[in-house]
């Protein structure tokens, strides 16, 4: 395995963002846990910008020399962390700012990326898309790139700070579970965890839609660029992975699962209805994978980690009414 960066860089990530981030929640399940088996939301959906993203795009873009934030910062997201690098951007004084995202982007995160002082650009049909035009873009512009999970293990490390908070917060977890897109989340969870604790379980999650990470776990094959198959609500958590997860996670995670779409609908309306949680849909898929696959995520007490809170209205509408046009 290439050791792109370490839990001591984690540690370092951590002193550098506290003063921007929170320590969010780590809550009990109402209606997941029974007497043999404890389920706890890491409620990331709280945090700053209602997304983890804010963690590695403040430990990136808080290490840029001078000249290169003179010459401002640009990313492609779909949403979470384009706001986390605005909100970032803002926090540093960085005054020139753009995010590149696909089409049909929610409202919800492309106001937010204007609130606070960026330039939102609708590029490309879908993420990768957005991707190449984005990336042109940018690099004509002579802006710095912030990468959101392919090649910058600042990202990684800034991600990994939930593991540490999960095991301070409840030293007897023994599995986290994790939703899986790019791979910068669950890859900078796990190197943290690990170093604390090194045979706690970390079981990643994807949606059947776009099982990208499993897939190239499987093949052996870094798929940068990776399409999604029909409809999903996990907008958010679909395309491509990152370079340095494919080289680091196969040492790092325990089990891959991946879930239907269905059953991530029917998790979301459970959170959301039950719970009474806010988070987005494709957030739901870890809750789903313990629903769904009980065995598979094991564990006695089992850290669920609740990547986002940016709700599409329109995804909210449509699960909601499910039932009633049934």
């Amino acid at each position: 395995m290439k050791e792109w960066f370490t839990a001591d860089d984690v540690r370092a990530a951590r002193e550098r963002i506290a003063s921007h981030v929170r320590m969010t929640p780590l809550e009990e399940s109402i209606y997941l846990s029974d007497d043999d088996h404890k389920y706890f939301f890491k409620l990331e959906s709280q945090q700053v910008g209602k997304s983890f993203k804010i963690r590695g795009a403040l430990n990136t873009i808080s290490q840029l020399s001078e000249f290169e934030m003179m010459n401002g910062v640009g990313t492609v997201s779909t949403g979470n962390h384009g706001v986390a690098v605005a909100m970032a951007a803002h926090a540093l004084g960085i005054r020139d700012c753009a995010v590149v995202v696909p089409l049909g982007t929610p409202h919800a995160k492309t106001d937010r990326i204007r609130y606070f002082g960026a330039r939102s650009m609708m590029l490309g049909s879908d993420y990768d898309e957005a991707l190449t035009l984005g990336i042109n873009f940018i690099d004509r512009a002579g802006m710095f790139y912030v990468d959101p999970f392919e090649h910058d293990p600042r990202v990684y490390s800034g991600q990994g700070t939930i593991g540490l908070e999960i095991m301070e917060q409840r030293p007897d977890i023994d599995t986290i579970v994790v939703p899986v897109g790019g791979g910068g989340l669950i890859t900078g969870i796990a190197v943290a965890a690990k170093a604390i604790k090194p045979d706690v379980r970390i079981v990643g999650v994807q949606t059947a839609a776009c099982p990208a990470m499993v897939d190239a776990l499987r093949d052996h094959v870094c798929y940068s660029r990776y399409p999604t198959k029909g409809d999903t609500v996990c907008e958010a958590i679909v395309g491509g992975i990152g370079e340095i997860s494919f080289d680091m996670l196969p040492d790092l995670v325990d089990e891959m699962i991946v879930v239907s779409e269905e059953s991530i609908r029917s998790a979301f309306k459970f959170m959301i209805e039950d719970e009474q949680l806010s988070v987005e849909a494709g957030s739901a898929m870890v809750v789903a994978a313990v629903r769904e696959y009980p065995d598979l995520v094991g564990g006695e007490r089992v850290a669920l980690v609740i990547s986002g809170g940016n709700l599409d209205r329109n995804i909210l509408v449509d699960v909601l009414a499910e039932d009633a046009e049934r």
